[in-house]
Protein backbone atom coordinates (compact mmCIF):
# COMPACT_ATOMS: atom_id res chain seq x y z
CA UNK A 1 0.00 0.00 0.00
CA UNK A 2 1.64 3.38 -0.82
CA UNK A 3 2.42 6.02 1.87
CA UNK A 4 0.66 9.17 2.63
CA UNK A 5 2.81 12.07 3.22
CA UNK A 6 1.35 14.22 6.14
CA UNK A 7 3.11 17.60 7.96
CA UNK A 8 1.49 18.83 10.81
CA UNK A 9 2.70 20.77 13.92
CA UNK A 10 3.39 18.01 16.49
CA UNK A 11 3.77 19.42 20.35
CA UNK A 12 4.24 22.50 19.05
CA UNK A 13 6.98 21.47 16.01
CA UNK A 14 6.40 21.55 12.44
CA UNK A 15 6.55 17.94 11.43
CA UNK A 16 6.55 15.36 8.42
CA UNK A 17 5.87 11.98 8.18
CA UNK A 18 4.85 9.13 5.76
CA UNK A 19 2.00 6.76 6.67
CA UNK A 20 -0.10 3.99 5.55
CA UNK A 21 -3.55 5.23 4.86
CA UNK A 22 -5.14 2.73 7.53
CA UNK A 23 -2.88 3.30 10.46
CA UNK A 24 -4.35 4.92 13.25
CA UNK A 25 -2.61 8.25 14.64
CA UNK A 26 -1.83 6.02 17.70
CA UNK A 27 0.17 3.67 15.48
CA UNK A 28 1.71 6.29 13.86
CA UNK A 29 2.84 8.13 17.20
CA UNK A 30 4.34 4.98 18.89
CA UNK A 31 5.75 2.83 15.99
CA UNK A 32 6.48 5.24 13.46
CA UNK A 33 7.58 8.33 15.81
CA UNK A 34 8.67 6.67 18.87
CA UNK A 35 6.31 8.99 21.22
CA UNK A 36 5.63 6.23 23.37
CA UNK A 37 3.91 8.59 25.83
CA UNK A 38 0.67 7.86 24.29
CA UNK A 39 -0.49 4.38 26.04
CA UNK A 40 -2.96 1.44 23.74
CA UNK A 41 -5.25 0.48 26.06
CA UNK A 42 -8.64 -0.80 24.44
CA UNK A 43 -7.92 0.11 20.55
CA UNK A 44 -11.65 0.62 20.79
CA UNK A 45 -11.44 4.20 22.43
CA UNK A 46 -13.40 3.16 25.94
CA UNK A 47 -10.54 3.90 28.03
CA UNK A 48 -8.93 7.27 27.06
CA UNK A 49 -5.60 5.84 27.74
CA UNK A 50 -4.49 7.28 24.03
CA UNK A 51 -5.76 10.61 24.30
CA UNK A 52 -3.97 13.18 22.33
CA UNK A 53 -5.17 16.43 21.87
CA UNK A 54 -6.19 17.18 18.03
CA UNK A 55 -6.48 21.17 17.23
CA UNK A 56 -6.99 21.87 21.38
CA UNK A 57 -10.10 18.91 21.69
CA UNK A 58 -9.33 15.74 23.15
CA UNK A 59 -9.72 12.53 21.15
CA UNK A 60 -8.40 9.29 21.54
CA UNK A 61 -5.66 8.19 19.23
CA UNK A 62 -7.28 4.47 18.43
CA UNK A 63 -10.02 5.99 16.76
CA UNK A 64 -8.30 8.50 14.30
CA UNK A 65 -6.63 7.76 11.22
CA UNK A 66 -3.10 9.61 11.05
CA UNK A 67 -4.01 11.17 7.63
CA UNK A 68 -6.60 13.31 8.96
CA UNK A 69 -4.21 14.93 11.00
CA UNK A 70 -2.89 16.78 7.53
CA UNK A 71 -2.29 20.34 8.39
CA UNK A 72 -3.86 19.91 11.86
CA UNK A 73 -1.97 20.55 15.31
CA UNK A 74 -1.81 17.53 17.91
CA UNK A 75 -0.46 17.56 21.08
CA UNK A 76 0.88 14.68 22.74
CA UNK A 77 1.62 14.04 26.39
CA UNK A 78 5.03 14.68 25.49
CA UNK A 79 4.43 18.03 24.45
CA UNK A 80 3.01 18.87 27.87
CA UNK A 81 6.58 19.86 29.87
CA UNK A 82 8.25 22.62 28.40
CA UNK A 83 11.84 21.28 28.17
CA UNK A 84 13.15 19.76 31.59
CA UNK A 85 9.99 22.12 33.22
CA UNK A 86 7.07 19.62 33.92
CA UNK A 87 3.47 21.09 33.13
CA UNK A 88 1.56 21.77 36.59
CA UNK A 89 -0.32 18.83 35.56
CA UNK A 90 2.64 16.83 35.64
CA UNK A 91 3.61 18.24 39.00
CA UNK A 92 0.57 17.84 40.40
CA UNK A 93 -0.06 14.64 39.58
CA UNK A 94 3.42 13.77 41.33
CA UNK A 95 2.60 15.33 44.40
CA UNK A 96 -0.79 13.76 44.75
CA UNK A 97 0.23 10.90 43.86
CA UNK A 98 -2.41 10.76 40.86
CA UNK A 99 -0.69 7.75 39.73
CA UNK A 100 0.42 4.53 39.80
CA UNK A 101 1.18 1.94 36.78
CA UNK A 102 1.41 5.21 34.68
CA UNK A 103 -1.12 3.17 31.25
CA UNK A 104 -3.51 5.76 32.00
CA UNK A 105 -2.20 8.77 33.48
CA UNK A 106 -0.84 10.10 30.33
CA UNK A 107 -5.09 10.06 28.94
CA UNK A 108 -5.45 11.74 32.24
CA UNK A 109 -2.88 14.66 31.38
CA UNK A 110 -3.91 15.19 28.27
CA UNK A 111 -7.68 15.19 28.78
CA UNK A 112 -7.31 17.61 31.71
CA UNK A 113 -5.12 19.78 29.84
CA UNK A 114 -7.85 20.23 27.16
CA UNK A 115 -10.29 20.80 30.14
CA UNK A 116 -8.29 23.34 31.77
CA UNK A 117 -7.71 25.25 28.78
CA UNK A 118 -11.50 25.91 28.03
CA UNK A 119 -12.29 26.06 31.96
CA UNK A 120 -9.68 27.24 34.48
CA UNK A 121 -11.44 27.10 37.49
CA UNK A 122 -13.83 24.20 36.84
CA UNK A 123 -15.94 22.62 39.98
CA UNK A 124 -14.49 18.65 41.38
CA UNK A 125 -18.18 17.71 39.82
CA UNK A 126 -16.85 19.24 35.60
CA UNK A 127 -13.48 17.39 36.01
CA UNK A 128 -15.46 14.31 37.13
CA UNK A 129 -17.35 14.66 34.37
CA UNK A 130 -14.86 15.52 31.98
CA UNK A 131 -12.69 13.32 32.64
CA UNK A 132 -15.30 10.31 33.04
CA UNK A 133 -14.19 8.75 29.56
CA UNK A 134 -10.62 8.15 31.16
CA UNK A 135 -10.27 4.72 33.22
CA UNK A 136 -8.30 4.05 35.95
CA UNK A 137 -7.91 0.45 37.65
CA UNK A 138 -4.94 1.38 40.28
CA UNK A 139 -5.42 4.76 41.78
CA UNK A 140 -8.80 5.26 42.29
CA UNK A 141 -10.12 8.85 40.95
CA UNK A 142 -10.16 11.02 44.14
CA UNK A 143 -6.24 11.51 43.32
CA UNK A 144 -6.14 12.02 39.78
CA UNK A 145 -9.37 14.77 40.70
CA UNK A 146 -7.31 16.47 43.47
CA UNK A 147 -4.08 17.12 41.34
CA UNK A 148 -6.39 18.80 38.44
CA UNK A 149 -8.04 21.04 40.67
CA UNK A 150 -4.67 21.40 42.32
CA UNK A 151 -3.46 22.42 39.24
CA UNK A 152 -6.30 24.79 37.95
CA UNK A 153 -5.32 26.49 41.06
CA UNK A 154 -1.67 26.67 40.50
CA UNK A 155 -2.41 28.03 36.88
CA UNK A 156 -4.89 30.54 38.06
CA UNK A 157 -2.24 31.84 40.61
CA UNK A 158 -4.76 30.65 43.35
CA UNK A 159 -4.39 29.16 46.63
CA UNK A 160 -4.95 25.27 46.34
CA UNK A 161 -8.68 24.21 47.11
CA UNK A 162 -8.57 22.88 50.47
CA UNK A 163 -7.99 19.48 51.25
CA UNK A 164 -5.87 19.01 48.55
Amino acid sequence: MPKTHLTLILSGESAELLCEPRQTLLEVLRDELDLTGTKEGCATGDCGACSVLLDGRAVCACLVLAVETEGRTVTTVEGLADGDELHPLQRAFLEHAALQCGICTPGFLVAAKALLERNPDPSEQQVRYELAGNLCRCTGYDKIVRAVLAAAAEMRGAAAPRGS
